[in-house]
């Protein structure tokens, strides 16, 4: 364990200014959203619940009830708190975290790209977001069906339990993923799901994974190394 004074300790965990703009990594965990400076917006969407902390004069709202269509309204009904955003607006710094998961900072520049709807931590409010919802096998899936399609120039933070990897998927050459791993996908993919569901799997001496995600087409796929259960199914 690591053993400061309580002046080493101030200075060794201080907040830095990186100067890297709208998004900066303050930890591989932690990112700060910079509101206002000079060049930068005032407002950006992040992930309800991430905020851990801000200064400044910046105010939150969560997204209206029909900011995004009627259609998107249906499918946050029932997409969980993964798929719900609030605006974050004004000057200052906002300090997001989810859960201690790694965050990745990426830059769209006029590409498509879906994410898993618990896996979108924050993004630029000029990017245009959309849930997309896979063909629903009721009560066999725990997690993995709601995603955000985002496209647009900005930039995007995404997260992930430890360091994610991504899979190229290439013309004949299909990739299967588990849906509870799955971050992330190129916007020109349309997965579907697999099943492989038997008598054996529900007494649990089944082979494999009962349900998986098969992508197929020119693209990728982000995966993490860990199955992140986000609801159970008639829990």
């Amino acid at each position: 364990m690591a053993r400061y004074t309580l002046d080493e300790f101030l200075q060794t965990t201080a907040q830095t200014d990186k100067g890297q703009g709208l998004f900066e990594l303050e930890t591989p965990r932690l990112l700060e959203l910079n509101l206002g400076g000079p060049g930068l917006p005032t407002d950006a969407w992040i992930k309800m619940g991430s905020m851990v902390g801000y200064t400044g004069q910046v105010k939150f709202t969560r997204e209206g009830i029909l900011q995004q269509g009627m259609g998107n309204l249906l499918k946050k009904a029932v997409s969980g708190e993964g798929a719900r955003l609030t605006k974050a607006e004004g000057v200052g710094r906002v300090y997001l975290a989810d859960n201690a998961k790694k965050v990745t900072i990426l830059q769209l520049q006029g590409e498509a790209i879906f994410v898993n709807g618990n896996d979108v931590l924050a993004f630029d409010a000029s990017i245009r977001n959309e849930i997309r919802m896979m063909k629903k096998i009721s009560g066999l899936i725990a997690g993995g069906l709601f995603n955000v399609r985002l496209q647009g120039q900005g930039l995007l933070a995404i997260t992930s339990h430890y360091d994610p990897v991504t899979l190229r998927v290439a013309p004949g050459l299909p990739v299967y993923t588990d849906p509870n791993a799955t971050v992330a996908w190129s916007g020109d993919l349309e997965p579907s799901l697999k099943t492989d569901v038997s008598f054996k799997t529900f007494l649990g001496r089944g082979s494999g994974d009962s349900i998986q995600m098969r992508f197929d087409g020119d693209g990728f796929v982000v995966i993490q190394p860990m199955e992140e259960v986000y609801f159970q199914a008639g829990g």
